[in-house]
C-alpha cells in the first residue's frame, strides 16, 4: 500500500501566503506518513484580475512558489504533484502547468494544460483562458512515482475523453486532475466525470481541488477526490473547506480491475 496525501486549498492573489500554505502542507503529509502530496491547479495565484495577478507570473526559474515547494519537498523527502501554477514563456505567453518534483526536490515532469476553459455559463460567468495562456501541445506521463506511472492532466482537460484514452494507452498507474472548478459546473459533472476517467483509464485518479469564495470573487467546488480503478470514492474532501487528506492506493487493486474487465486491451481502433 501507498499512502498519499490530497490538499484542498482556498488560494489567494498573495504568492507568499500561498507558497506557506504548500510548504506546511508538504511538511503535514510527510509527518502523515504520505509519500507523494497532490495539489490544486493554480497552487501558487489565484486571481482573475490579470493586470493585477501578472506581476507575479514570471518564468519558472524565478517562481518563489516553485523554488519553495522544491526546497520544502527536498526538507521532508517525499514527492509532491504540484497542481499548477501560472509561469511565463520565453515567447511571452502563459501556461498553466504543473510540476511533478521528486523528493530531493527535482522537477521530474512538466505538463502544460492542454484544453483552455474558454466557456460562458448560465449563471453569468464568463472565462476565456486562451486569451492570455498557451495551450499544451504533449501528453505527459511521470513514471517512477510513488504510484507507479503517474498521467499529468489539469482541471477542464477531464471534459476530454481522447487525453484519457492516450493515458490509458499509456498504461498509467494513476492520473492526476488538479482543478480549480466552478460551483456550477462542479455540481453537474464533477463526480461522475472523475469516476468515469478512473473507470475507463482503469487507474486511480487523484484530484485535488480548489474550495469555496476566494479573494478575487469567484466560488470553487472544492469536493478534493480519490477514485479507485473500478470507480469507487476512497475519498472526498467535501466542499466547504479547505483541509488536508490521506488516502491509501493498492498497486494490487489496478492489476485485479484489469483482469476483470480488461477494456483497455479490448480497445480496437474506430474508423469514421
Amino acid at each position: 500500500m501507498t499512502r498519499i496525501a490530497v490538499l484542498q486549498t482556498t488560494t489567494g492573489i498573495d504568492p507568499a501566503a500561498n507558497a506557506q500554505t504548500l510548504v506546511s502542507a508538504i511538511g503535514a503529509a510527510a509527518s502523515g506518513g504520505a509519500s507523494m502530496l497532490f495539489t490544486p491547479e493554480m497552487s501558487g495565484l489565484l486571481d482573475r484580475d490579470r493586470a493585477r495577478g501578472s506581476q507575479h507570473i514570471v518564468p519558472e526559474g524565478q517562481n518563489p512558489v516553485l523554488a519553495a515547494v522544491r526546497e520544502a519537498a527536498a526538507g521532508a523527502g517525499i514527492w509532491v504533484a504540484l497542481g499548477s501554477l501560472a509561469v511565463a514563456r520565453a515567447d511571452g505567453r502563459w501556461a498553466n502547468r504543473s510540476f511533478t518534483i521528486d523528493p530531493n526536490g527535482v522537477i521530474a515532469e512538466r505538463y502544460d494544460k492542454i484544453h483552455m476553459f474558454d466557456v460562458d455559463l448560465a449563471t453569468g460567468e464568463s472565462w476565456r483562458e486562451s486569451s492570455a495562456y498557451a495551450p499544451g501541445e504533449q501528453v505527459v506521463t511521470a513514471d517512477h512515482t510513488p504510484l507507479g506511472r503517474l498521467g499529468l492532466t489539469i482541471c477542464y482537460d477531464l471534459r476530454f475523453p481522447a487525453l484519457f484514452e492516450a493515458l490509458g494507452q499509456a498504461h498509467c498507474d494513476a492520473i492526476a486532475i488538479p482543478a480549480a472548478f466552478t460551483r456550477p459546473t462542479g455540481a453537474a459533472h464533477w463526480h461522475v466525470l472523475q469516476r468515469a476517467r478512473a473507470i475507463e483509464a482503469s487507474a486511480y485518479v487523484i484530484a485535488a481541488a480548489q474550495v469555496g469564495k476566494h479573494e478575487d470573487g469567484r466560488e470553487t467546488y472544492g469536493h478534493s477526490l480519490v477514485i479507485d480503478p473500478w470507480g469507487e470514492v476512497l475519498l472526498d474532501l467535501g466542499g466547504e473547506e479547505p483541509g488536508l487528506g490521506f488516502a491509501e492506493i493498492d498497486p494490487a487493486r489496478i492489476a485485479e480491475v484489469r483482469a476483470q474487465l480488461p477494456s483497455l486491451a479490448n480497445r480496437r481502433p474506430i474508423h469514421t
